[in-house]
């Protein structure tokens, strides 16, 4: 039986206190390491998840985030001549190169560039101080509580730092990214970039795409005191999970015995959207309005669990207010899995909804609901 609430408000969070018990489980030589599932967050394998180790390059997944969601993506610019000169793996930067925000993310993910994190940071934050601290705003509003960034690349800084499950949760936020999927997953990017940009090639260092077809990103690292990380995400008949180790001498081979395990444990639900809802409708002649969903991927991997572990919640505000038009949004279902938020379904009108109050009314009478809210001097 469904379950379906009417809330105002949203609670969003990933527990981290769940550990898989199952026989034969893997035996890898990682340091720390997790598998979880890409849809719901639930750990399904986990060694040593919650404790910090510093990541390497798998911190550029956090950097090539933040510089999808700042915009402007193919806009040309001119690099920093200062931040591109940066010890490491470069995408090739040289002073004077004109790039796009997308090369530099293309630049992070598959070369994995030194050059090409710290130009991405000082062209959003004007520094790596100041981006770092961008960057650690971000992982508060994820919460990630083990996670701490000092450098925008993942060379060492002090206090630099971060946990599997940490990564993995970052990971499955970026993978949502569609531009940030189809970077990772590429082998090769054929790009423009120089002074004048000119054609070249870049490639992947991530070796688990040649070999398993499923996976589909994400992150290598490596340095000296971190050793081998390796974030990876893949899909085996519909099923989406991510893998993270963190000092890990046979990291590969780690990763391909993990999803064999993992997935032997999991298993695809689909999600049985609630039908038939009505929000409370105000300056209407109806006093409810029939919304509907859209939405058309429904299925979510989990793992040792059925439906009644799902739950669904209508989150609106307390009324929504006339004239409505069909295909508004105006709401949308939080489907949670034991309490978590795991995915965000829209709701739009499905019916237009005329105001039955005259237009001069309607002005006085939401005038007066703004001033009662923000005091009359308040602009919205």
């Amino acid at each position: 039986m469904k379950k379906i609430l009417i809330c105002a408000g949203m609670i969003l969070c990933f527990s981290t206190n769940m550990q898989a018990y199952a026989e034969d489980e893997p035996e890898i030589s990682a340091k720390a390491a997790v598998v979880i599932s890409a849809d719901t967050g639930e750990i399904i394998y986990g060694k040593n998840y919650n404790e910090k180790l510093p990541m390497a390059s798998t911190t550029k997944i956090m950097t090539t985030l933040l510089c999808l969601e700042s915009g402007n993506l193919y806009d040309e610019f001119v690099v920093d001549s200062d931040a591109i000169k940066v010890e490491g793996s470069s995408m090739g930067l040289m002073e004077g190169d004109i790039v796009t925000k997308y090369a530099l993310c293309c630049g992070m993910l598959l070369p994995s560039g030194n050059d090409a994190a710290n130009a991405t940071a000082v062209k959003l934050a004007g520094s790596i101080e100041n981006f770092a601290v961008m960057m650690n705003e971000k992982a508060e509003e994820l919460g990630l509580s083990n996670t701490y960034f000092v450098t925008p690349s993942g060379l060492e800084g002090t206090g630099h730092g971060s946990s599997a499950y940490d990564m993995a949760v970052l990971a499955s936020v970026a993978l949502k990214n569609d531009i940030f999927r189809e970077i990772c997953s590429s082998q090769t990017i054929k790009l423009e970039f120089g002074n004048p940009p000119y054609t070249r090639w870049l490639k992947n260092t991530n070796k688990l795409l040649a070999m398993d077809s499923g996976v589909y990103g994400v992150k290598t690292g490596f340095t000296d005191e971190a050793g081998r990380c390796l974030v990876s995400a893949c899909e085996r008949e519909g099923e989406n999970l991510i893998c993270v180790t963190l000092n890990d001498r046979n990291d590969w081979n780690d990763h391909l015995m993990m999803y064999d395990y993992a997935f032997e444990q999991t298993k695809i639900l689909t999600l049985d959207i609630p039908e038939n809802i009505s929000l409370p409708l105000a300056g209407s002649e109806n006093n409810f309005i029939k919304v509907c969903a859209q939405e058309a991927e429904t299925d979510i991997t989990i793992y040792r669990a059925d439906e009644n572990d799902i739950e669904y919640k209508v989150i609106s505000h307390p009324f929504v207010y006339a004239p409505i038009f069909k295909g508004d949004e105006l709401a949308y279902i939080s489907v949670r899995y034991k309490e978590r938020e795991i995915k965000n379904i829209p709701l739009y009108a499905a019916e237009n909804a005329q105001s039955a109050i005259p237009e001069q009314k309607q002005e006085n009478i939401f005038g007066k609901i703004k001033n009662f809210l923000f005091g009359k001097n308040q602009k919205i």
